[in-house]
């Protein structure tokens, strides 16, 4: 076993998409998706595991591997991450809005702490990258408190100690969506002549499978810097 990979958020936009790449992508053996509940979705290469991201931290992976581990597949990812003879790449497309999550103070909770928490966790059990999908206008000084709030987990993404930490600013995300996001819809109206006629690459709306391919992408580069963001103009190539 060469190379293995976290996900958080499989079932957003951008998470459903980097689950189904990275379960094509021959380069990884095996995808552990941590979440609330498990998908509808069964694969050789897929482990889901339930987890509450308030405290994920204390989550014990060896423990609950082999609690999902019914006829002894999984003894070889097990063993994999025990003895750290294994790359772990960690995905985190963790995010909600205010109005869906009902306050300010959730909204936090959610897009702030879940994300760092699982960073931490993903740490600790031995990932060296960590690929993050923020935003565009991601800043602690912002005045909008989405973009505040994405840029404040940046800063504290930087603290923890990975190899490399990716990322991802993206613009609008195109894609089929579960819910139904009103001013996302009116956006998409007025900004998709952008992506037919090719214009305004950093602000373009990009789609969630180019987001997927980009973070696959550079999460296997070698890189000659600890952190890097990666803008949505250049995530357009993908």
């Amino acid at each position: 076993m060469k190379k293995i990979a976290f996900l958080a958020g499989t079932s957003g936009l951008v998470g459903m998409q980097l689950l189904h790449q990275l379960i094509q992508d021959p380069e990884y053996d095996m995808i552990v998706s941590v979440g609330r509940r498990k998908l509808a979705l069964k694969h050789g290469k897929l482990v889901q595991i339930e987890a509450d991201f308030k405290t994920i931290r204390k989550l014990d992976l060896e423990e609950k591997l082999k609690e999902e581990d019914l006829g002894g597949a999984y003894f070889p990812l097990i063993q994999a991450i025990k003895n750290k003879s294994v790359n772990i790449h960690a995905f985190c497309t963790l995010g909600t809005t205010i109005k869906a999550a009902g306050s300010k103070e959730k909204f936090y909770e959610i897009d702030h702490d879940y994300v760092i928490n699982f960073a931490l966790w993903a740490h600790q059990n031995g990932a060296r990258i960590f690929m993050y999908v923020s935003a565009l206008g991601a800043d602690p000084q912002s005045k909008v408190y989405y973009n505040q709030v994405k840029g404040e987990v940046e800063e504290d993404l930087k603290v923890v100690p990975f190899e490399y930490l990716g990322l991802f600013e993206p613009s609008l995300l195109l894609g089929n969506r579960n819910e139904f996001r009103f001013g996302e819809e009116v956006a998409k109206i007025v900004t998709k002549p952008l992506v037919w006629l090719k214009l305004a690459k950093k602000y373009r709306p990009i789609y969630d499978h180019q987001v997927a391919k980009s973070m696959i992408f550079h999460a296997n580069q070698v890189k000659s810097v600890k952190a890097e963001v990666i803008p949505s103009k250049d995530m357009q190539a993908f």
